[in-house]
């Protein structure tokens, strides 16, 4: 069969089903068909924080979201314009999510009326008017799956499992994609279990096969490829991304690289990575808790190495201790929080950016650090680098905030040229500093850099540096410990000059202004990136200025920022929280900082967020008439 072949600029696709149906899978492997492919993508997985929710229930529900485009794309897109659901429960959760006219694909195998009831359908969907308002293709897919691997004498159950990579290859069908990169990498997965591998790339062929054959499709579809300047490109989670920024700096910096981690959602996947570089001088630790595992970072950064920690909001709380010691010794130590929901254990799977003033301030005492944030999977690289390079350079730890969004999400990511990466100093101590007075020199682990203000780093057992770091408080200079009240004043500003002083090596401030007319500046931090710049794209696309600018260093603020957010008469913070930056902001340069905020475990919809802004556009507009 022939069909017509219509051409888009942009598809979001969903696939749902339960959580052990393999979405992640086939979302993965559909993502990789795009990369290839050469369109702009970015990614939402969406799973349980259950091991195994009750099948076929809507806690159960595992997602992934792709949106692709043939044009530079910001996020993993609002409403999807496809949606795969593999079973009732699917259905039922993510219909709301759909715009009028999507087209729905459904496996009608496990629309019985046991899982409908579980799901709180009295009457089967499929059969009413309820999805009339969608283009629906109600598919046999685990029957047809089933018939297409029989030949691999597989018991019914297992099988079934490869229903999935069936789904994969009517999509991929479905929108022009190449295949043979997936069957590439189902070969390698189940390379040893021969009848499992050549069931799954039957399927993922009898699907494809299916969608070239079948009257049901009268229209195929194909997004041509993104514009992007040259290079060599890969898809890339920011996790991996966090990761080889990682490995990047200990190789531009000289020294070895030691992760202590225990492992927790969703940072977990950094630990993982990193164990795969010990060639590059990584060294990983999976300590029995939280707080071993920093203790270890701590004690790796004392030796001369690059001492590491990820965690995720409650395992900050417990290495607060940790960090002030770092804070106290003045080491180079950095601290990823990649941030979910909370309190508590909160929502493990979910993405949010709550944890901001915890980062800020959630140590005993006066214990300033920086605080840099990564505002995409891909920048998560860069924002690695750059912590590493303020830990090293400022001796100090520096608080890395990504999140779930980030850590999970994936986007095209351009390979930079190591020789374009600026080196990391760890600019030794190699003698003795101090003149005694006597004619002799000691060394002083206190004394410091006059621009800076760094004290210098000392590998312990060199000779002629013998000098002794805790966390009692230091004379300045001589680093012996002292009650002395007017030292302990003076070393609280110290230390806080220091952190300040970071600034200073900063760049100025990107501002996204086009018609340099605009009356109103949005300000984010970290993952909101994507989603405000779509939305301040359908503002202006509605024929509004508006303004953009955001922060990757919150501690400290970069030193241009008050004059910027002096310029516009209202400044807009969107947060996934209740308004934490904004709080800040107020309280530095005493700016009504106007926050729009939500905390629902999901990121900003673009388009919530564009009406959102446009209202604060027209408010001000009118204000000043």
């Amino acid at each position: 069969m022939s069909s017509t072949v219509t051409e888009l600029d942009r598809v979001v696709i969903r696939f749902a089903g339960d959580s052990g149906d393999g979405m992640q899978l086939t979302g993965d492997r559909f993502t990789q068909e795009a990369a290839v492919f050469g369109n702009d993508l970015s990614t939402l997985p969406n799973f349980p924080a259950e091991i195994r929710a009750p099948q076929g229930t809507i806690p159960g529900v595992s997602s992934f979201q792709l949106h692709f485009a043939n044009y530079d794309i910001l996020t993993p897109g609002d409403r999807p314009d496809v949606l795969v659901a593999m079973n009732p429960a699917a259905l039922k959760a993510n219909l709301t999510d759909l715009r009028r006219g999507a087209t729905i694909i459904v496996d009608t195998h496990d629309f019985t009326a046991r899982n409908l009831a579980k799901v709180g359908y009295d009457v089967n969907p499929l059969e009413d008017d309820t999805l009339a308002e969608f283009a629906v293709h109600a598919l046999d897919l685990t029957g047809m799956t089933v018939e297409a691997v029989k030949e691999f004498g597989l018991s019914r159950k297992d099988a079934a499992r490869s229903k999935n990579m069936f789904a994969l290859g009517l999509v991929s069908w479905l929108y022009g994609r190449d295949v043979d990169g997936s069957e590439a990498h189902l070969a390698a997965k189940f390379a040893t279990k021969p009848a499992i591998r050549d069931a799954n790339i039957a399927a993922l062929r009898a699907g494809w096969s299916f969608g070239e054959t079948t009257e049901t499709f009268a229209v195929s579809y194909v997004v041509k490829p993104a514009p992007v300047r040259a290079g060599r490109y890969r898809n890339i989670t920011g996790n991996t991304a966090l990761s080889y920024g990682l490995v990047a700096a200990g190789r531009l910096s000289g020294l070895p690289v030691l992760m202590g981690a225990y492992p927790i959602t969703p940072a977990s996947d950094i630990l993982h990575e990193l164990s795969k570089h010990k060639s590059f001088g990584v060294t990983t630790f999976q300590a029995e808790d939280e707080i071993a595992a920093i203790g270890a970072a701590v004690g790796a950064s004392f030796a001369g190495a690059l001492g590491v920690t990820a965690t995720s909001g409650p395992g900050v709380a417990l290495k607060s201790e940790a960090m002030g010691l770092a804070v106290m010794t003045e080491l180079p130590l950095v601290v990823i929080d990649v941030q979910r929901g909370g309190p508590s254990t909160g929502l493990p799977t979910k993405t949010e950016q709550s944890d901001l003033l915890q980062a800020m301030y959630g140590r005993n005492g006066e214990a300033p650090m920086p605080v840099i944030a990564a505002q995409s999977p891909s920048d998560c690289f860069d924002a690695a680098l750059e912590a590493a390079r303020i830990a090293v350079t400022h001796r100090t730890p520096v608080m890395l905030l990504s999140d779930g969004y980030l850590a999970n999400g994936s986007e095209p990511w351009a390979i930079p040229d190591v020789a374009t990466l600026p080196r990391i100093d760890p600019d030794f101590a190699t003698g003795p500093n101090h003149d005694r007075g006597d004619g002799e020199r000691d060394f002083w682990p206190y004394l410091r850099d006059e621009d800076t203000l760094a004290r210098p780093w000392a590998i312990p057992g060199t000779p002629g540096l013998e000098h002794r770091i805790g966390g009692l408080e230091k004379g300045e200079g001589h680093g012996n410990i002292s009650y002395d009240p007017a030292n302990h004043d003076r070393m609280v500003r110290i230390r806080a000059e220091k952190v300040r002083r970071i600034a200073d090596s900063l760049p100025p401030l990107e501002v996204d202004d086009p018609s340099g007319e605009a009356g109103v500046l949005v300000i984010g931090w970290g993952s909101t990136y994507g989603p405000i710049g779509a939305a301040c794209r359908r503002v202006r696309a509605a024929g509004h200025a508006i303004a953009q600018v955001h922060l990757r260093h919150v501690n400290p603020l970069p030193h241009d920022l008050g004059e910027i957010l002096r310029r516009y008469d209202r400044v807009v913070c969107p947060e996934m929280n209740l308004g934490q930056l904004s709080r800040l902001l107020r309280a530095e340069y005493l700016i009504d900082v106007r926050p729009i905020t939500t905390v629902r475990g999901l990121p900003f919809g673009a388009e919530a967020l564009a009406a959102d802004l446009l209202a604060h556009v027209t408010t001000t507009a009118e204000a000043t008439a």
